[in-house]
């Protein structure tokens, strides 16, 4: 099948005699299969399984077809207008590449890019707009942070983000010791803050380091729990010092030391 026929079976789904769930979707209930499809893309790559990959990006993609196949039916667009704007926006934003524009480093495409984004009218009334609110908090807060840095609200070293890291820990501990719930939680925020900040600095995603770091405590736990029961053993009767054991185990079996 071609894409020509993906985007008939939406239309085919959403007519009056196809299928009852569909034709009661609206953009609205949609949103949340959007979202989780595009969840279930991401840990299809971080399990680097090219089928489930190839399946998972199929899902998306009838996400995105069905949209449109619904702001068709109310007059707004079709799925040929959003296939059309993308890929005119492809061609005038590389014009290094479809035209004659000397653009040598990717430093030199970030900056073109931002000035015809300008040129497009596509400015914000703040050096930190423009992000998603709906993106998660890791991935807002990482995306807000570049903004500030490009218009120069950062720090110089980061030894700098150490010592705020540390005086973020202090302010913690003492909201702890005053057991201050309101206060507690702004200063956890606080802490997050200055972490992604960190991640920043050094180049890294702090969504993928936790997807990645919660993924490895997945497969330690589990791997406790399977033991466990190897055992005989309720995983909640067993001692702390015998858990331990176990994950230690479950580390030197992924080749960590």
């Amino acid at each position: 099948m071609n894409f020509d026929e993906l985007v008939s079976i939406a239309a085919r789904l959403r007519a009056p005699d196809g299928c009852p769930w569909d034709r009661e979707q609206t953009v609205e209930t949609l949103k949340p299969f959007l979202v989780e499809e595009l969840h279930e893309v991401i840990d299809a790559f971080d399990e680097n399984d090219p089928e489930g990959i190839r399946e998972e990006l199929g899902d998306l993609l009838f996400q995105i077809v069905l949209q449109s196949q619904l702001a068709k039916e109310e007059g707004r667009f079709d799925i040929n207008d959003v296939v059309d704007g993308i890929a005119q926006k492809m061609i005038n934003r590389h014009p290094h590449v479809f035209g004659d524009k000397d653009l040598k480093t990717s430093g030199d495409v970030s900056v073109w890019w931002e000035e015809r984004k300008k040129d497009e009218g596509k400015v914000h009334d703040s050096a930190i707009g423009g992000v998603p609110k709906s993106l998660s908090a890791l991935l807002r807060a990482s995306k807000i942070q570049k903004k500030a840095t490009k218009v120069g609200f950062d720090w110089e070293k980061i030894e700098d983000v150490f010592a705020k890291l540390d005086e973020e820990t202090g302010e913690l501990k003492e909201a702890i010791h005053k057991k201050d719930q309101n206060e507690i939680e702004d200063e956890i925020g606080d802490l997050f803050f200055v972490l992604v900040r960190i991640a920043n600095f050094v180049n890294v995603n702090p969504e993928d380091a936790l997807r990645k770091t919660i993924n490895k405590f997945t497969c330690r736990f589990r791997h406790i729990e399977k033991e466990a029961a190897r055992q005989g053993k309720k995983i909640e009767d067993m001692t702390l010092p015998e858990m331990e054991a176990l994950w230690q185990e479950a580390k030197i079996n992924e080749g960590r030391k």
